[in-house]
This record gives C-alpha cells, structure tokens and sequence, in this order.
C-alpha cells in the first residue's frame, strides 16, 4: 500500500484528551510485547526489539486460544470440512488485509494501539465506539473462560468421583455452579486485582502449549479412534445456504488478533508494512492449520453430534483428554485476568475522558476505583457464566463483535486514510483501496449484523 502525502483525521484531537494516551497505550499492549515509547521514536530511535520470527510468534500466539474448542462445531454448522475449508479461507483473505491495513494507518497516524489508531484516524465517535467494543468483546470473552473452566471441570470431576453418576450429581462440591465459583474466587480474583500484570509476561508460552497439546490429542483421537468412538451422522453440505453463516462468529473469534496486533508492530525491529505483511501471512497460515486439523478432526470425529466445546464429546476417564482439559483451566486462569485487565484499561481510558481529569491528578482515587470496576466485573461474568452453560450462545455474540474488529474498523481506518490523502488526481490503485475498505466495512456489518441476531432471535431465546 503506497502511503500519500495527507494529514490523519484532527478531531481526534479535539476533546484534548491525548494527554492520556501514552498511559493508555502502555495499559493495552500486548503483555508479552516490550515496545518503545513514542518520545523515542521521534528522536529517530524507535526501533524495537522484536524480530521478524518473533512477531510471528506473538502473533499466533494472540490469535490461537481456547476458540479452538468450538470449531469442530463449526464445521458441523458450515455443512461439512468442504464448506468449512472454504469459508476460512475466504476470510483469511480479509482478516491479512485487516492486519496490514491496521499497520499502514499506525504509521500514518504515529499511534500504537488499535484504540488509538481507530481515534487518531477515523476521528472521535468510531474512537468511542472502538473503546466500547473493546470492553463489550473482552467482558464476553471472561465469561466464556469461566463456562470454559466448568466445562472441563466438570468432566474431571466425573473422573475423579467413583460413584454413580446419580449418587456423585447430589454431592454439593461436585455441582458446577460452587466449582466455578471457587476457582473464580481462589485463583482468578486475585490475579485481577494487581495494576499491573508484568508478573504474566510468560503466560502466553503456556497458552501455546496448551494449544498445540489440545490439537494433537484431537489429531491423534482421530486417527486412532477409541472403539466407543463412533460418529452420528457427518453431513457433507449445509442444511440450507444461510447455515454456513452460523460458522462466521467461530471463525471471527478464534483468529481475532488485531487487536493486539498494532503493539506488535510497532515493537518490530522494522516496523515496514511490507514486512509485517509477511509476518501476518505467516502466522495466519499458522493458525490456519492448527485450527483447521482441529476442526477437520474433532468433526470427522464425532459428527454432527460434536459438542460445542468437543473436550465434552470425548469420555471423562481418558488420561490424554484429561490433561488437555488440565492444560485449558490453567490457560484460562491466566488469560482471564489479561483480557479483564485489558477491559479495565478502557473503563478507565473513557472514565477520565468523561471527566476531563489527567492519569497523574486521579492517583489517590485510581486505587478505589480499580478495586471496584474488579470486583464489579467479576461478578457480573461469574454470575452470567453460571446461568449461561452453553459456550456456543457466548462465542455467537462476542464473534459478532471480533468481525469489527477485523473488518469494520480497519476498513474505516484504510477509507480516511485514503480520503486524507493530498491529491490532484486519484490513481486507480487509490480507488481500488477506498473499495476495498468500503466491501470490508460492509462485509464486517454484514457479519455483526447477522450473527447478533441469530444470536438474540435462536440462541439465546432457545
């Protein structure tokens, strides 16, 4: 993408509240991402320190995650591996183009989150809207953690108890509502509360490993299948056209990491767009077959009878299962407070936006503040999370909203970027991008659009 001579969106500017954005920024970087303060770039200095392979890393890193569970059931909702195969591969078309449009508009607008290339950009109502989204998607995706760790919980417990299933159900420590609670209350509370969380740093190498063990026991399950093992039915087309698109929030969820992508980039030795074009194509193409062998495998597996989180399909006294059920509780334990701590940021990005008062006036009251927008939003998911067991209903919504974050807003970013450029005569290959941003932001809403009220109208009024 050739960037034109032009001036970013100033409105952003114009609620004066950028005084703020370097703590912002440090707030919503990647935890695993060291980058360099924007005072450095502008002496000539902003290079970073992170290689070419290590932000392919970083990157699969951000984008594999417990998503993967769902996604042999939606295979099974695509029609079969052929849909499915295909689908994904559409939209890994747009979610490479999303990544390399979010760098080129962090150049233009010098910003280095999301957030704040989306304001810088695009101006002041998509900046809010961006922030709201941000809050909105990381609240749903701490609820679908906690159903996550019941889930596979509850499948160990059932390991663990000898006796009957009857017997075991009555027993008030194996009912899933106190278990959840307790490992809420225990191990995720207390992580969540600090202000920082450079003591996880580390957490996303456990979150790969966790994440390429699940792929292999489902991969392995399925060329040595258990004799118990047996498939219902394994359909080879979609039900009706419009089912296909029920696959869509899945496929939105499990690869969204453009979020987290801008830090990345601008944490690069060589932050160029050229180069992170081919970081992100590597990493999607990694992410691509881990989800795509998990799918292919979990639905041919099981059939249209696959769970929405397929751990559950398989028995609760396999040993191999039983680890990989292990491996996810300790991923999610980790990955809650990140995501929460994320969410946090953005409360407290737009709460002293609202009240015009700068991060060094506002220290004494941070610390009461931070305890109750905690405490409050981990209630609020645990209490959600009990009451609403099926993951399936959660990831329908939240994907909606990770569809915006892939094609919505760089879209809009890559069109004011485009129309903020001086020229005397638009180049085809200008109008050729001003398109393509306007087909994203369409096919972006398209998908929220859809999804949301799939989501309202089937899921959750089932």
């Amino acid at each position: 993408m050739a960037q034109g001579t032009g001036s970013i969106n100033s409105d952003y500017k114009d609620w004066e509240w950028s005084a703020d954005a370097g703590e912002r920024a440090r707030l919503l970087q990647s935890p695993s991402v060291e980058t360099v303060p924007k005072s450095r770039e502008s002496q000539g200095n902003g290079l970073g320190a992170t290689s070419a392979l290590g932000a392919v890393f970083i990157v699969v890193n951000a984008a594999l995650g417990a998503g993967l569970l769902n996604f042999p059931a939606a295979f099974s909702m695509a029609g079969g591996v052929a849909s499915g195969i295909a689908l994904q591969m559409c939209m890994l078309i747009f979610i490479i183009g999303g990544l390399v449009i979010l760098a080129y508009c962090s150049q233009a607008s010098n910003e280095r989150t999301y957030q704040e290339v989306v304001w810088a950009v695009c101006g002041k109502v998509p900046g809010v809207l961006c922030e709201v989204a941000i809050a909105v998607y990381t609240f749903g995706t701490c609820i679908a953690f906690l159903i996550i760790i019941g889930d596979q919980e509850d499948k160990i417990i059932a390991a663990l108890v000898t006796e009957p299933e009857e017997a075991g159900s009555s027993h008030w420590y194996t009912d899933r509502k106190f278990t959840i609670s307790i490992t809420a209350f225990l191990l995720i509370l207390p992580l969540s509360i600090p202000k920082e969380i450079g003591f996880q740093k580390y957490a996303s190498s456990l979150s790969v490993i966790g994440t390429w063990y699940v792929t292999a026991v489902i991969i392995i399950k399925y060329i040595w299948p258990d004799k118990e093992l047996t498939p219902v039915e394994i359909p080879t087309s979609p039900s009706t056209w419009t089912a296909v698109f029920n696959a869509m929030p899945t496929i939105c969820f499990g690869f969204q990491c453009h979020v987290s992508s801008v830090p990345v980039f601008n944490s690069m030795k060589q932050p160029e767009v050229k180069t992170w074009g081919a970081v992100v194509t590597a990493a999607m193409v990694i992410a691509l077959f881990v989800y795509t062998g998990t799918g292919v495998c979990g639905f041919l597996t099981f059939g249209a009878g696959v769970e929405q989180d397929v751990l559950l399909s398989y028995p609760s006294n396999d040993i191999p299962v039983a680890l990989a059920r292990a491996f996810i509780i300790l991923c999610v334990l980790t990955s809650y407070p990140i995501l929460h701590f994320c969410g946090r940021a953005v409360l407290e990005g737009l709460w002293l936006r609202y009240t015009g008062v700068t991060v060094e006036e506002d220290v004494v009251r941070e610390r009461r503040r931070r305890l109750l927008q905690t405490i409050s939003w981990f209630l609020l998911t645990l209490l959600l999370a009990l009451f609403i067991p099926d993951i399936g209903k959660v990831i329908s919504v939240i994907g909606g909203l990770a569809a915006c974050f892939i094609f919505v807003f760089p879209g809009l970013c890559l069109i004011q970027a485009k129309l903020s450029e001086i020229q005397e005569t638009r180049a085809i290959s200008w109008w050729a991008q001003v398109s393509y941003g306007v087909f994203m932001v369409t096919l972006g809403a398209f998908i929220f659009g859809q999804t949301t009220a799939n989501a309202i109208f089937v899921d959750l009024t089932a």
